[in-house]
């Protein structure tokens, strides 16, 4: 999928993908490509899941 812009998530790097669930615009750094979805995503569909197995980075 050909999307543009900055990642929704960091807003510092070129998005390359669209989440499937929220259609977030997400850079590689935050999209689950297995998954289809956006670190955000992935967070709320499993939230026992260790902060470590997800590569989300806030500043």
């Amino acid at each position: 999928m050909s999307v543009s812009g900055l990642c929704q998530i960091c807003e510092s790097r070129p998005a390359q993908e669209r989440c499937d669930n929220c259609g977030t615009l997400a850079c590689m750094e935050h999209y689950e490509r297995g998954m289809g979805l956006c670190a955000d995503c992935v967070a709320r569909a499993d939230p026992g899941r260790d902060s470590d197995d997800v590569d989300v980075h806030r500043f």
